[in-house]
């Protein structure tokens, strides 16, 4: 969408594509840049390979690449990345490092006068000397997480299915800022008004007319799937059970190194205890609808359209997600401490964390198979990919902790 309005034609083939269909289309287009983004970890593995591709075929030469996404960083594009690739090779952070990228190969091509490429990221190197190597710590079986919290009664066990939730039940929870600011943009301009101002005259009014046109076009099928399930702990794993006891499947948790050396399994009881905890699942959807109008706006190149619908499409998942987090809790009776705004709720004032998939705390994508064959999912139309990803986009899964020092916290450091 940047380069397109800025006046580049960009050829977008789609997700998934092997090498040899980026290079035919980028020899059909005579394009001048190759751009790829990582989203997974093997996409490390995949860019590399591409390259060494373009390279045996002599192509490095003639086809700089942009690189970016989650899976990669600046330091392995442009060190590892451009050591083996015979062509030019950056790295882009956003979609406006993209533009300059873009400006600058585009001005080198053309051989204006002064025109470079910005410099290669150096790695930072640690100055010569005596080195000291820090003995890790050896990280207990359990960090000092209470034990004895009480344990909540759920409401049942195993899965329910909500379909058909009215808008009105989970508008509430939509993070303004987050839409507005991280979504759509919304920023002050030098000498320009500010962004309350922006927010009063631009966001919530755009907000409304979108909301209104979903409900007209009866674009959303918000639903959820969500179960709790006995459950205990035994190191760094948290053990599903079925009704009898035994093993239904279980997760295994990363565990801080340093410091507290937490890890998700600690807020859970010990199998050796004799007692059985419980843990809430739960998946949402906006469904499938609001996806296809999304992308029937980029098709029509109504890009300002589709990202300010996509972005809000985002963030109402994360309400609903919000919405039925605060339902488990209040099912649990966990809730006596929730605050009284919406903003303490996004702060997480509150006892019982939601951990998403892929953060910090439970960074394994391939776990969302073991929730989704708990749940099932498909009941409310949302489905897995090979790669892990939740269909419709529009769609979180979480786990939800009622211990009441549940945290979130990075399992690579200190708590």
């Amino acid at each position: 969408i940047i380069l397109t309005n800025n006046g580049y034609n960009v050829v977008n083939i789609g997700i998934k594509q092997p090498v040899s269909a980026i290079l035919e289309a980028a020899q059909e287009h005579k394009a001048d840049v190759i751009g790829m983004s990582g989203l997974l970890v093997k996409s490390t593995v995949i860019m590399k390979e591409n390259l060494e591709e373009l390279n045996a075929r002599g192509l490095g030469p003639r086809f700089p690449v942009i690189l970016g996404g989650a899976a990669l960083t600046r330091a392995y594009v442009e060190q590892d990345l451009h050591e083996i690739y015979e062509g030019e090779v950056r790295y882009a952070r956003d979609a406006f490092e993209g533009l300059r990228l873009m400006d600058a190969l585009i001005a080198v091509k053309r051989g204006l006068p002064g025109a470079t490429l910005p410099p290669l990221k150096q790695r930072r190197v640690r100055p010569t000397g005596l080195v000291l190597e820090e003995r890790p710590e050896e990280p207990p079986a359990r960090s000092d997480v209470a034990a004895d919290n009480p344990v909540p009664a759920p409401p049942f066990l195993g899965t329910r299915v909500v379909k058909g939730i009215p808008l009105k039940d989970y508008a509430s929870w939509l993070d303004e800022q987050a839409l507005f600011k991280g979504q759509w943009g919304l920023k002050q301009a030098r000498g320009g008004p500010s962004y309350e101002e922006l927010v009063e005259s631009e966001g919530r009014p755009r907000l409304r007319g979108w909301l209104d046109r979903l409900h007209t076009d009866n674009l959303l099928e918000a639903a959820v799937v969500h179960g709790y399930f006995p459950c205990v702990s035994k190191d760094d794993d948290l053990i599903v059970l079925d009704e009898v006891g035994s093993e239904r499947t279980r997760f295994t948790f990363p565990r801080q190194s340093r410091g507290r050396h937490l890890c998700l399994s600690d807020y859970f009881r010990p199998e050796d205890s004799g007692e059985t905890d419980v843990v809430a699942l739960q998946v949402v959807t906006m469904g499938s609808k609001i996806g296809e109008a999304t992308a029937k706006l980029f098709e029509a190149d109504a890009y300002r359209d589709y990202m300010e619908l996509h972005g809000l499409s985002v963030q109402l998942a994360e309400a609903l997600a919000e919405y039925w987090h605060a339902r488990v809790r209040t099912e649990l009776g966990i809730d006596g401490s929730d605050p009284a705004s919406v903003d303490g709720m996004f702060r997480t004032e509150y006892q019982g964390c939601r951990y998403s998939l892929g953060y910090p705390a439970c960074p394994e994508l391939a776990d969302r198979a073991k929730i989704a064959e708990l749940l099932r999912p498909e009941r409310i139309g949302v489905h897995l990919s090979e790669e892990f990803q939740l269909h419709p986009e529009q769609s979180t899964d979480a786990i939800v902790i009622h211990h009441p020092e549940a945290t979130y916290f990075n399992a690579g450091g200190r708590s």
